[in-house]
């Protein structure tokens, strides 16, 4: 009985000590110190959208299409091109995928004017060229997938990637002496830096084709 008079007696002394704090607060509290005057400020509205150059490099992350095919070949075109359709190289190589042109007639372009300002034409001409490579290699890629060279582990995305990069007779010499035969591009370029970067994701969309042309169509 005499805790719960005291209890009771202590409620009305806390809600006036907290009474009196606020008063206080609001009393000491200096609004000029809040002022937003003369403060930079940015916002985002509603408004028309910049319009991007076809001929800019527009910059890609791959990281939301994961080990997908799409994935594959824009994680391929970024590290190629940044994923310019327009851009050739110090080398002559073309595009968001940089072809050599002799790769190009292999497929069936004979005009690399045509091609370099032709993103569809470039997209099907990646397809085109990666079911060729993945018929020469469909051996290699049997044998070797899921074996281990040069401290990388074979995947048939990095085979076709490293194809991409160095072409599939390359790729076969690199396969086929476990890495003693090896290759660089003109840039320093290795099969098995393609091999590594490039692995384990899903090529399986890709049919292997002796005679795959790029077309319109």
């Amino acid at each position: 009985m005499y805790k719960g008079l005291v209890a009771y007696s202590i409620i009305p002394v806390v809600l006036f000590v907290a009474f009196i704090s606020a008063i206080n607060t609001s009393t000491d509290l200096d609004m000029e110190k809040y002022s937003i005057q003369c403060l930079d400020l940015s916002y985002n509205v509603a408004g028309e959208i910049p319009k991007v150059e076809s001929s800019e490099v527009v910059e890609f992350t791959s990281t939301n299409l994961g080990k997908s095919f799409v994935g594959f070949k824009e994680a391929l075109a970024f590290k190629e091109s940044r994923g310019n359709y327009f851009v050739v190289n110090t080398l002559g190589y073309l595009g968001k995928y940089q072809f050599g042109k002799g790769t190009l007639k292999v497929i069936g372009i004979h005009n690399p004017t045509q091609f370099l300002n032709n993103p569809k034409l470039q997209e099907n001409a990646f397809i085109a060229n990666t079911q060729r490579n993945k018929w020469v290699l469909r051996r290699d890629i049997k044998r070797f997938v899921g074996r281990q060279i040069d401290g990388v582990v074979v995947t048939e995305s990095g085979i076709l990637a490293a194809a991409h990069l160095a072409g599939p007779g390359s790729v076969k010499k690199y396969l086929r002496s476990y890495g003693a035969i090896g290759f660089a591009d003109a840039y320093g370029t290795t099969i098995r830096n393609y091999m590594s970067r490039f692995s384990g994701y899903d090529t399986s969309f890709i049919i292997p084709n002796k005679r795959a042309k790029a077309s319109l169509l």
